[in-house]
């Protein structure tokens, strides 16, 4: 029996997963994140041949029969030569198959059901919601990229949580969050002011996704006044996100993706926030290298193709 290759490449990282065509798992790897929009292209290209390596370690390449490439970003491959760099990166870790890429919600809703309709919510750096029917994304909602979007994601929480923190210095107001901000900034005990000059100079020198590192501080300090007020915000627009991009009265599963889904309490109240807005089933996935996996093995076998254990 030959074997299929599922990848997720994501602003963070890049998980690689082989398959037997029985859905039992023979490798798997794990590298930078790929996408080229927040990446170098090349940089992001190199991740990808990084993972698929790590997981064919000890493999035969050749034997792969059928591979899916799940992506953030993958409207970049619309120019030929960021599409040579991905090319050379799949072909460099010696697949013969022909590359196939499809849009990170593709691979995320194909992890949480085999339902071929639905709708899919990914939480994770960026954020974004779409409509999959077939298979396949026929529309979507959000998913505009940090500076013109992303509400919900980890960027908007960490860009959330350090702009709380200027307010809190301006009023001198600081709770658990807001000081945990200024820890992790490493900006010293200083006057008020100075703290917030310093503050706003850290956040603007580094690139702008690095805000994504701040978002873990607005969940382990949830409980904070600050904290709180920026939770809410996130489920209400992640899930004004996801009935965006259903059709009215739609009792198709709903599948939620990304690293917020799992950040409790947010993943927690999404959740029930959706549940209280629809009748549909609603799942939670995991790893989107699966679902490109499994949908690597539709392409083969068809709709039968089992489901990756």
């Amino acid at each position: 029996m030959g074997f299929v290759v599922g990848l997720d490449a994501g602003g963070t990282s890049t998980r690689a997963l082989v398959l037997d065509l029985d859905g039992s798992r023979l490798g798997a790897g794990v590298a930078g994140g790929a996408n080229p929009n927040s990446h170098p292209p090349e940089v992001a290209a190199a991740h990808v041949r990084q993972a698929l390596t790590a997981a064919l370690d000890g493999l035969d390449p050749a034997k792969v029969e059928s591979g899916v490439l799940g992506m953030a970003g993958s409207s970049k491959l619309t120019d030929p030569a960021v599409a040579a760099l991905f090319e050379a990166a799949w072909s460099g870790a010696g697949l013969r198959c022909p590359l196939r890429v499809i849009t990170d919600c593709e691979a995320a809703f194909a992890t949480g059901t085999a339902s071929p309709d639905g709708t899919v919510l990914v939480a994770g750096t960026g954020s974004i919601a779409a409509r999959i029917e077939h298979h396949e994304l026929v529309s979507t909602a959000g998913g505009y990229g940090w500076l013109l979007g992303d509400e919900g994601s980890a960027f908007w929480l960490g860009r959330e949580a350090v702009r709380a923190t200027l307010a809190a210095l301006e009023r001198d107001g600081l709770d658990e969050m807001t000081t945990a901000v200024l820890a992790r900034a490493a900006i010293p005990d200083l006057p008020r002011r100075e703290r917030w000059r310093r503050l706003i100079t850290v956040a603007n020198e580094a690139a702008p996704i690095a805000l994504a590192a701040y978002a873990p501080l607005v969940t382990a300090h949830a409980t904070a006044p600050s904290a709180e007020r920026i939770v809410m915000s996130a489920v209400r627009v992640l899930a004004d996100l996801a009935e965006a991009a259903r059709p009215a009265d739609d009792h198709a599963p709903v599948v939620l993706m990304g690293s917020l889904v799992h950040a409790n309490p947010l993943g927690t109240r999404l959740r029930a926030e959706l549940a209280a807005r629809t009748r549909a089933p609603i799942h939670v996935a995991t790893e989107g290298a699966a679902g490109a996996g499994w949908l690597a093995a539709v392409k083969i076998l068809g709709d039968r193709a089992p489901r990756p254990t």
